[in-house]
């Protein structure tokens, strides 16, 4: 094989599109340590790709090596290969690009009065002449892979390709905020972002304010050597692909299965199926923990302990979750539709006075105006935990009936009012101001309005009470009349042997009953399947993601989120003013208020100033 198809042949790894081109000419410019940073490409990138730094630059014979395959500077023995801390380190990105373009070179020192210039056209050098710019390196890449045809014809449109190309451009400028940077595509500026001192105002410069003000931040969490902090997107918050879902390793992007399973365990039950968490998440940790080199392209890496990583990123993504004390705003993508079934509360008065308090109150009456009914409602009747009502400024009675006509005095259960439980943070000035379609309770906040799902509400009061009674004292079992015989695979086994004692609180109930076989005795008392071996497999397969024995039990918080939707408040389902506040006061007590366990939010802020744009009071 020629030096010159290897070349092409080495390229096709490293330079699959004119975005992986960007990627290892960003990197080099970083590793330069470069303050200011320009791309620029033209029509994708399939015609010119340019990027200038004003890192240190490089001599005439450095310069005449960096284009020689296998030539690097920042690998110099084996053991280097084991602490890798640099973004470029193989020596092939140079050759690679040189080998499928018209290349061009251009460097100078910052202490040499003269630099270097070099043109390459499809591996060839062309020439080496004296280069008088200013110091730091340009490199061009034009007409890419214009020898190699088979190549240049699988390049998507120029806008598809284009994007790509803006996807590097952003993570690597995420990750480095106190770099400048700047990409021109075509001619013209489409980012300019300066220095900051601030992740969050890097964050701000590239997805605008409106995103970066509903973030959540991580403050830093440590975990076995593992460093984790940044800024992920609050409940409502997600996305239907993982573009937005960015984590960082030393600087560097990368993707990795132990750091997606830690995402979904941190984010369990606070995210809809089917949706990806917004993340901007920064790992640290001794680059000896891990192997960046197992990707043609560098993209994935490699952990020696990847549970100590999962656990790490959990940990750090729920506590950020559970500590936030933000309203939603309503910007939010649409939830799946979910059925409002006709169902009367009365026909569920046991399982909803557990959890909602309330006390006996007189015979139904016709619903009255709302200020009526504060005026009417003293502090003594109201359960403990409770407070009156302030009525709003304009008179209720001059609105339709339809307004306040859900809002009713009279309650619907007879049941004793439960001990209150203790908050989990403060709970908001929210006043009651009446329902909307018998399902969204709205709110007034100092802020603005605020809106709040009845059924999402009750059915994160309902999980937390549950998924405490599982921590505490376990799953309620069904014994089964004649058990079931489960056989798995011999990995499988190994899994469940190492997991009998948290499945058992969950309400699993198995013991081995030969080499890869066992003997299911006990199931949940909630769990309604036709099959239970699949579902059986299917908790195998979740068990396989988890990251210690002790995670295993959030397991359970899927069995009890499908349970508390059908004991939960629905649609229709007429509350009175002593509900809802109840029904407010338990759901702060929560540790997790802004969502449900599906990850659909429970409360939704809409600003004043939002509503005054609404209205035309403020210019959009």
């Amino acid at each position: 094989m020629s030096d010159s198809l290897a070349s092409q042949v080495a390229a096709g790894e490293v330079v699959e599109r004119p975005a992986a081109v960007i990627r290892e000419l960003v990197e080099n410019s970083l590793d330069a340590g470069a303050s200011h940073i320009t791309v620029e490409v033209q029509k994708g990138g399939s015609a010119l790709i340019r990027v200038a730094d004003d890192g240190c630059g490089m001599g005439r014979e450095d310069a005449l090596l960096s284009i020689e395959r296998h030539a690097t500077s920042k690998i110099r023995t084996k053991e280097d290969l084991a602490a890798i801390l640099t973004f470029g380190f193989r020596g092939e990105a140079l050759p690679s690009i040189a080998s499928v373009s018209r290349f061009r070179l251009a460097t100078r020192e910052k202490d040499s009065l003269g630099g270097t210039e070099i043109e390459i056209h499809g591996g060839r050098l062309a020439g080496v002449k004296e280069f008088g710019g200013a110091a730091g390196t340009t490199i061009e890449a034009r007409s890419l892979f214009f020898n190699v045809p088979a190549r240049r014809k699988f390049l998507r449109a120029d806008a598809t390709e284009f994007a790509h190309v803006e996807q590097q451009f952003i993570i690597h400028a995420m990750a480095h905020p106190r770099v400048t940077f700047t990409l021109i595509r075509d001619g013209s500026v489409t980012f300019h972002l300066p220095t900051t001192t601030t992740l969050l105002d890097r964050i701000r410069g590239i997805v605008g304010e409106e995103l970066a003000r509903r973030l959540i931040e991580v403050k830093p969490v440590s975990h076995k050597g593992i460093r984790v902090s940044g800024f992920i997107g609050g409940p409502g918050l997600s996305r239907s692909n993982r573009q937005q879902q960015l984590t960082f390793l030393n600087g560097r992007p990368v993707e990795s299965n132990s750091i997606n399973y830690g995402l979904r365990e941190g984010f369990h039950n606070s995210l809809m199926k089917g949706q990806h968490p917004v993340t901007f998440l920064f790992l640290e940790m001794d680059a000896a923990g891990y192997d960046i080199n197992v990707h043609p392209a560098k993209k994935e890496v490699r952990f020696h302990d990847g549970f100590a990583v999962r656990d790490a990123l959990a940990r750090a993504v729920r506590e950020a979750l559970e500590g936030a004390a933000r309203l939603p705003e309503g910007h939010v993508q649409p939830a799946a539709p979910r059925p409002a079934p006709q169902v009367a509360l009365e026909s569920r008065q046991q399982s909803f006075a557990l959890h909602v308090p309330a006390r006996p109150m007189p015979a139904p009456a016709p619903a009255p105006a709302l200020t009526t009914l504060v005026a009417a409602e003293s502090p003594s009747t109201l359960p403990p935990g409770s407070r009156p009502v302030e009525p709003a400024p304009s008179s209720a009675s001059e609105l339709p009936s339809a307004a306040v006509a859900d809002v009713k005095h009279e309650p619907t259960m007879t049941q004793t009012t439960p001990e209150p439980e203790e908050p989990a943070r403060e709970r908001p000035d929210l006043r009651i101001i009446g329902v909307l379609h018998r399902l969204y309770i709205l709110l007034e906040s100092d802020e603005g309005l605020v809106l709040m799902d009845q059924h999402a509400a009750h059915e994160r009061v309902n999980f937390e009470k549950m998924r405490r009674a599982m921590e505490q004292g376990g799953v309620p079992t069904q014994r089964l009349l004649m058990p079931l015989t489960l056989q798995t695979s011999p990995r499988d086994a190994v899994i469940l042997r190492n997991h009998q004692e948290p499945l058992a609180r969950l309400g699993i109930e198995i013991e081995p009953f030969g080499p890869n076989t066992f003997k299911v005795e006990a199931l949940p008392t909630f769990l309604k399947t036709d099959d239970p071996l699949s579902w059986l497999d299917q908790v195998i397969e979740e068990l396989q993601t988890l990251s210690s024995k002790g995670s295993s039990l959030r397991l359970g918080e899927d069995m009890i989120a499908t349970t508390v939707c059908r004991h939960s408040i629905k649609a229709n389902d007429r509350l009175a003013l002593p509900e809802i506040e109840a029904l407010l006061d338990s759901l702060f007590a929560c540790e997790m208020p802004y969502c449900c366990p599906h990850g659909r939010p429970t409360l939704i802020q809409m600003s004043l100033k939002e509503l005054e744009k609404k209205f035309g009071r403020l210019a959009p």
